[in-house]
């Protein structure tokens, strides 16, 4: 809004009783300059910001190709599958030696869409869905924050899969499995996956592990460090955020934390932040716009509140703001179309009718003309005596006599005949169509429409409206209030800890670990995870542990090379250091004999700790029912209670 002490000074010198007639043109002369030096001040500071403008990439996924089994795959021996099963997104491929094997063949997000009272085969997945925002109220995952609960789309998962790497699932699936899962994953969540797994695809063998782990566990391996490996994992992923203790090679899972904040609570604040701030462009911030942002133009602040204050100057906003280009019509809304314009449209749509016209009527014609070869075979069988098959087929046409079918074979053969004159006049007087005189009466009645009046010239010169910026999202301290939400989910009215506080709460607890195990972990922090990709939080930890730690304390911070993808590195790398049958791998035997819920542990897996049942043998003589003692979290109200109250605890 302009300033108003210099217009009144203006009105105040033009109303002067002894200036009033010799200053009009002047002051009409100061209040033109005025605004438009005013008005160009404000356009060339607000559409020539020294700050680049980006536009959504929005890109769109493209079916996956079905690959053949190579036969690396299969000899000597039937070649491990690799799943990570990321609720944001999931990640398969081949354990086998060799440079094609080294990246996982299928990356999709875990996602199905099927409409209401459609076919298991119409259903939609993974990337066969090409853009998720216009099915988005149709999607379906198999998750419940980050366990898996529905196993209907999980295993259309599988499909997916095993259908894509060139598997038959018709069969049994020959090839061993090594499969993530949620750090204390509840035994029923298990069960249910193994009798999946076993029942369903006949798999061979089957291994389970933490996703975070096996990043951990392909870091270590990666730098050379020998097992027992200790230290700390913080990882934050799409629905929560956890912190595992790892001592001497093992999870130690009494003591895990979980913060259920990830990155749909972060995209989801981003989009509820500027609909707010943009209600205009409400349908435009769709949340795969938003995980965009997040992912290419977000990070995390050394010093939070540091880091605000610098964005209160002007200079650093303009130099750091992120314009966001929405699309948008060049064309600006009300504009008039010349009369050679509107004539050129009315052809085209006239052409396009006609293109329609033609189709249904050759699809007419081809139905017509397939009922009519049908019948004209059942009238064969008639002219050559076969009686039986020729009743059989008057009733499946729910017809009573050859006279009714002779008069039905009549009306198709004038119907598909008068259909084939019809196209070739068509096909012999086609006029050519002028774009002057093709046009209809209306179009005559159209051109006839006034023009546009010239808007009178007025005293100052117009500001022009920018179409383009009016379509900007401008996003400055979203860049980093938005991945502050894991550390302060105060932010979004979540009453919980945030990772720093988790941090503290499992490290520096004497009653839990030594000062010597206290010291291991703090020398080896692994950061890991899709929702730590920000550029500066590996500084951030490093500062929010310098506050926590003892003085003169040494720690270390180390952050995956790629936290999406070295949960899928390291459990291939897991998969082939570790033979078929050994120690970690769960066989059908083995399901037959302990129970779907049966975990073989490893570096990498949840602890495991089975169902105790008390006095079973005592009750079952007694002909009372059977008492079963499980551990706390594996009913289904554990995944809203602390990480302590899990399945493998």
């Amino acid at each position: 809004m302009y300033d108003i002490f210099p217009i009144l000074i203006l009105y105040y010198e033009a109303t002067s009783i002894k200036m009033i007639d010799r200053n009009v043109k002047r002051t009409r002369y100061l209040f033109r300059v005025y605004f438009e030096g005013t008005l160009h001040f404000k356009m060339t500071s607000v559409t020539s910001p020294p700050c680049k403008i980006f536009k959504f990439q929005d890109a769109r996924a493209s079916p996956d190709q079905v690959f053949e089994v190579k036969s690396e795959c299969l000899h000597p021996s039937p070649a491990p599958i690799v799943i990570d099963n990321g609720s944001f997104q999931t990640r398969a491929g081949w354990a086998c030696n060799g440079e094609e094997f080294v990246h996982p063949r299928l990356v999709f997000k875990p996602v199905a869409a099927r409409s209401r009272g459609a076919a298991r085969s119409e259903t939609q997945v993974g990337n066969d869905i090409p853009n998720l925002e216009p099915l988005r109220w149709l999607l379906k995952s198999q998750f419940d924050r980050n366990v898996v609960v529905n196993f209907e789309i999980q295993e259309l998962m599988f499909d997916y899969i095993f259908i894509h790497l060139g598997i038959e699932t018709e069969g049994n699936v020959q090839h061993p499995l090594v499969l993530t899962e949620a750090p204390c994953n509840p035994l029923h969540c298990r069960q249910m996956m193994s009798e999946l797994l076993f029942e369903c695809y006949g798999v061979p063998q089957v291994a389970y592990g933490i996703d975070s782990l096996f990043s951990f566990y392909y870091s270590n391996t990666q730098c050379g460090l020998k097992p027992p490996h200790t230290g700390l994992v913080v990882s934050s992923g799409y629905h929560c955020s956890h912190v595992l203790p790892f001592i001497n090679g093992r999870l130690d899972a009494v003591n895990c934390k979980r913060v259920n904040v990830g990155g749909s609570h972060t995209a989801a604040y981003m989009q509820r932040l500027l609909q707010l701030k943009y209600p205009a462009h409400q349908p435009a911030i769709t949340p795969s716009r938003m995980e965009e942002l997040l992912h290419q133009h977000c990070y995390v602040a050394v010093d939070y509140q540091q880091e605000l204050e610098r964005w209160r100057s002007g200079q650093f906003y303009e130099t750091e703001v992120h314009r966001m280009q929405l699309p948008f019509s060049g064309k600006a809304a009300g504009s008039y179309a010349s009369v050679e314009e509107r004539q050129e449209k009315r052809v085209q749509q006239l052409r396009r009718l006609e293109e329609i016209n033609n189709r249904h009527r050759e699809e007419r014609l081809q139905q017509d003309q397939e009922r009519l070869d049908a019948l004209l075979a059942v009238q064969e069988l008639l002219e050559e005596g076969a009686l039986e098959q020729f009743h059989r087929h008057l009733v499946e046409l729910n017809m009573d006599s050859a006279e009714e079918l002779q008069a039905y074979i009549h009306k198709l053969s004038l119907s598909v005949e008068q259909y084939r004159l019809a196209r070739a006049e068509i096909t012999d007087f086609e006029p050519p169509v002028d774009e002057g005189d093709g046009v209809s009466q209306t179009e005559v009645d159209l051109s006839e429409e006034p023009e546009k009046p010239e808007p009178e010239k007025a005293d100052h010169i117009q500001p022009v409206f920018n179409l383009a910026e009016y379509h900007q999202l401008f996003v400055g301290t979203e860049r980093l209030r938005i991945p502050e939400v894991v550390f302060r989910p105060s932010l979004i009215g979540e009453e919980q800890m945030g990772l720093t506080e988790a941090l503290q709460f499992v490290l520096d607890h004497l009653a839990r670990y030594s000062p010597k195990e206290q010291a291991a972990m703090s020398e080896n922090v692994f950061l890991t995870g899709g929702n730590l990709l920000y550029p500066g939080v590996k500084e951030r930890v490093e500062r929010e542990l310098l506050a926590i730690r003892p003085f003169q304390s040494h720690f270390k911070v180390s952050l995956a090379p790629q936290p999406a993808l070295d949960a899928w590195f390291g459990a291939r790398e897991w998969a082939l250091r570790h033979p078929i049958g050994s120690q970690g791998w769960i066989s059908r035997k083995d399901y037959e004999e302990k129970g779907g819920e049966y975990l073989s542990e490893h570096c990498a897996s949840n602890a495991f700790i089975p169902i105790r049942t008390s006095k079973a043998d005592q009750q079952a003589s007694d002909g009372s029912p059977t008492e079963h003692t499980q551990d706390a979290g594996t009913s289904a109200g554990s995944l809203d209670s602390d990480m302590t109250k899990s399945a493998g605890l």
